[in-house]
């Protein structure tokens, strides 16, 4: 059976690759840059030498890189994303042995494509925010690297949900404000994105990180359709029973994402090549995603 070391295993989707390995009995070690009870500290921008030690004393077969950064100045957007990888990739070529990567990459890679064409792993990346840029420079890095593999993930969605997305953000502020008639305000919702469940993604990670032989550079992980916001946010409602109005802000999205209209992903290469298939319809995602940020007690 094969070792994993989780790197980012406290992050939004390092949390479910972490859960889902635990579920089926994969060999995880921890790790992340804020480290808590179980997962180990390691922080891959602190040098290549660091991480070359963490790989000797742990003696992986896979590495998954979860980590990233995905807002702040342009400094910790290239320390987090293109410094942090690069050091990753270096020490990997210096192993002992050969260690797989699977490396999340991100569909702000891509950046504007064309209204209602699905993105293939071949289009050619075009990105419009530093976050995509730093991605896709994170992307470049490992394909350097024997062996490794980039998921570039579209937009997950879930239990987890962080405040920086928008079904996160909106979930929290309908939680908030539970029981009263305020209004719900968030930024603009009318472009398109693939929604995939971050389970789903969990799964696609284990599925490479396990998969025998050589896989493509680069895989596409995403639902396989554009949902429009709107219909996220009114089915997040219809989720939660609320009646309130949710109010769109005349100001521009995120930074993120900010001029890409339409996103869809083709996910065809994934099911070829991994026998990969996104399971969890978005209904789910959203009701255990509202679940999740109940009260205690």
């Amino acid at each position: 059976m094969s070792r994993i070391l989780l790197v980012g295993a406290t992050g939004f989707v390092g949390r479910h690759v972490r859960a889902r390995a635990a579920a089926t009995g994969v060999e995880i070690v921890a790790a992340s840059r804020s480290p808590e009870p179980g997962v180990l500290g390691l922080d891959l921008s602190a040098g290549a030498a660091r991480v070359g030690d963490a790989l000797r004393d742990l003696a992986p077969d896979v590495v998954v890189n979860c980590a990233g950064v995905t807002a702040g100045s342009p400094a910790d957007l290239v320390r987090g994303n293109v410094v942090a990888v690069a050091n990753l990739v270096t020490a990997l070529a210096a192993a002992e042995r050969p260690v797989r990567l699977v490396h999340l990459g991100s569909a702000a890679e891509y950046g504007e494509v064309e209204h209602g064409t699905p993105v293939t792993e071949s289009t050619r990346p075009r990105p419009h925010s530093l976050y995509g840029v730093t991605k896709l420079a994170g992307t470049e890095l490992v394909g350097g690297a024997p062996g490794a593999v980039v998921l570039r993930v579209f937009n997950p969605v879930g239990p987890g949900s962080p405040g920086s997305t928008l079904a996160g953000r909106l979930a929290g502020e309908l939680r908030r404000t539970d029981g009263t008639d305020e209004d719900v305000h968030v930024g603009p919702l009318t472009a398109s994105r693939d929604l995939v469940d971050v389970r789903d993604v969990a799964d696609a990670v284990l599925t490479a990180a396990l998969a025998p032989g050589a896989l493509p550079p680069v895989l596409n992980v995403g639902s396989g359709r554009a949902t429009p916001l709107r219909d996220l946010a009114a089915l997040l409602l219809r989720v939660t029973g609320s009646r309130r109005r949710v109010l769109e802000a005349a100001a521009t999205g995120s930074e993120r994402s900010s001029g890409v209209a339409w996103q869809q992903a083709d996910i065809r290469a994934i099911g070829h090549v991994l026998g990969w298939a996104p399971a969890t319809d978005l209904a789910t995602s959203l009701r255990d995603l509202w679940a999740e940020t109940a009260c205690p007690g």
